[in-house]
C-alpha cells in the first residue's frame, strides 16, 4: 500500500512539473511574439493633478490617434496608453522614460528594440493654443515611426 501511495505522489509531482514547464513555454512564446511585432506606442504620462494644457494633451492625442489610425489601433500597430505616474504599478515605466511630470512619448518598437521620441515640449507648446498644429504633428510623428 505504501509503495502505491509513493507511486501516486511521484506521478502527481511529474504531472505538475510538466504543466509548469508548459506554462513557462507558453509565457516565453507570448513574450517572443511581442518582441517580434513592430508597433508604435504613444505614452501620455500625468500626475494626480492636471492643468488645462495637460488635459488638452491627452484629449487631442486621443482624438488624433482615433481619427487617423483606427485600423492600426484595431490591429495593435498603434497603441495609446495614459499612465498616472502617481500609481505604484506605473513606477517602473515612469523610471524607464525618466518621467517626473506630465510627458508625451511616441515609441517605435521594432522587435526587442525601442526608439522613443520625447514629444513633451512640442505638446506643451501646441496642444492647448494650437490644437490643429499639435494633432498634425502627432500624426506625422506616428506615421514616420510606422514606416
Amino acid at each position: 500500500m505504501r509503495t502505491i501511495l509513493c507511486l501516486v505522489v511521484v506521478c502527481l509531482a511529474l504531472v505538475s512539473c510538466n504543466r509548469s514547464a508548459k506554462h513557462e513555454t507558453l509565457v516565453q512564446t507570448q513574450k517572443e511574439v511581442l518582441e517580434t511585432k513592430d508597433y508604435v506606442e504613444v505614452l501620455y504620462f500625468h500626475g494626480k493633478q492636471r492643468c488645462a494644457t495637460c488635459m488638452a494633451i491627452e484629449n487631442n492625442t486621443r482624438e488624433a490617434i482615433e481619427t487617423n489610425f483606427a485600423a492600426q489601433i484595431k490591429s495593435e500597430d498603434v497603441v495609446f496608453k495614459v499612465i498616472d505616474i502617481t500609481k505604484p504599478e506605473n513606477e517602473k515605466i515612469a523610471e524607464k522614460y525618466e518621467v517626473t511630470w506630465s510627458s508625451l512619448f511616441v515609441v517605435k518598437h521594432t522587435g526587442a528594440e525601442e526608439t522613443p521620441e520625447n514629444m513633451t515640449e512640442f505638446a506643451f507648446g501646441n496642444a492647448r493654443k494650437s490644437p490643429g498644429v499639435f494633432k498634425a504633428g502627432m500624426v506625422q510623428a506616428i506615421n514616420d515611426m510606422l514606416k
